[in-house]
């Protein structure tokens, strides 16, 4: 699936400036229909063609416990190759419509088959949401689905945890962007945890020693902590960022550069089947030279950070350069961080990525 983006930024657009329409008390029978049948539409504009989407109007006046189902089945001859990037637009926009509405999404229950989870409304289901996913190529026997073919570029952003609302204005982008989670701030649990419902890719910012003065975490790795204590504190951060798939550094210039550490580093993430994003604070890193080394599949920052100067027309000028990066290289991973200037500008270029020919995908896609 090629989904105009476009058309699903209007949407997006559209939906959020309509308002928050929110009843009071119990939504009647008829009020939840309506919203079942947006939340169709809402996955016939992401889901790919071929697919099955079915409405079932359960929901009755009388027995306030039924809820309306939606079914997803996705076939896998019809989705595109990057599938987690079109799972995670389909989530995305389900999100919007049930925001728009006032409804709040459980947790979700994944397995092989799929994903199922509730929509509520002031604390009663609404909604029960099935994403059917039929068997992969690998569990078939098949070849694997082919990989996305031109120019990829994937948005790590930064430093989430502590400012809710930026996170907020991020899940509000229908685009697979991947974000880099601090551990141990005020909301760094919830963000990480609303990240992947909605279907954003989440990483483990992993604090590190500066060469610089910038301001440290409490906890960050440094050179010369024995192995044990690098093991034990690269745990503990894990467990305070839950859903994470991947590792970049948060600051580092000093520890990226030690070899030792990186080397005590690598084979933690190894062991957990993580992936390592070299945020390349300083140019004389090796983490990804000693990731590669230690077999954990990695990627590093190539184009210049977004926003160095935090002003949308600067920010806008650097996404721009990282759209020619990925042009010109056939991929590229740029980093930037949730300012309000930062969030603007991506809103303002990002329709523009796949009409300039660059298919938007996440870290994950990037790494070998």
């Amino acid at each position: 699936m090629r989904l105009c983006t476009q058309i699903l930024f209007a949407l997006v657009l559209a939906i959020s400036f309509s308002g928050c329409k929110k009843s009071q008390g119990r939504l009647s029978a008829a009020e939840i229909h309506a919203i079942t049948r947006e939340l169709a539409d809402a996955a016939g504009k992401a889901a790919p063609s071929g697919s099955d989407i079915r409405s079932q109007f359960l929901a009755s006046d009388e027995a306030p416990g039924a809820t309306d189902h939606l079914d997803i089945s996705l076939h896998p001859a019809d989705r595109p190759a990057s599938e987690r990037a079109a799972d995670a637009l389909l989530l995305q926009l389900l999100a919007v419509v049930a925001t728009r509405h006032g409804l709040t999404q459980d947790a979700q229950s994944e397995s092989r088959e799929g994903i199922l989870f509730y929509f509520r409304h002031a604390g009663l289901a609404t909604h029960r949401i099935h994403i059917h996913f039929w068997p992969s190529a690998a569990t078939r026997g098949a070849s694997p689905q082919p990989q996305i073919e031109g120019a990829k570029l994937a948005i790590v952003l930064d430093d989430l945890g502590s400012d809710r609302a930026a996170a907020e204005a991020i899940f509000a982008m229908p685009y697979p962007l991947t974000i880099s989670v601090l551990p141990n701030h005020a909301h760094s649990v919830e963000i990480a945890e609303e990240a992947h419902r909605r279907g954003y890719q989440v990483l483990l910012h992993l604090p590190m020693q500066a060469a610089g003065n910038e301001k440290p975490e409490a906890q960050e790795l440094r050179p010369g902590m024995a192995p044990t204590d690098v093991a034990l504190l690269v745990d503990q951060m894990f467990q305070a960022v839950p859903y994470v798939v991947g590792v970049n550094n948060h600051q580092g210039s000093q520890a990226t550069s030690d070899s030792a550490l990186m080397s005590e580093l690598m084979p933690v993430l190894r062991d957990r089947q993580l992936f390592y994003v070299d945020s390349r604070t300083t140019a004389a890193t090796v983490a990804f030279d000693i990731a590669r080394e230690d077999g954990v599949r990695s990627a590093f920052r190539n184009v210049p950070f977004l926003d160095d100067v935090v002003e949308v027309a600067a920010v806008r000028k650097q996404l721009e350069l990282a759209l020619h990066g990925a042009r010109e290289k056939g991929a590229a991973l740029a980093i930037g961080h949730p300012h309000s200037a930062t969030l603007q500008a991506l809103r303002e270029v990002l329709p523009q990525a796949e009409a300039q020919g660059v298919h938007l995908v996440f870290a994950s896609d990037l790494v070998h």
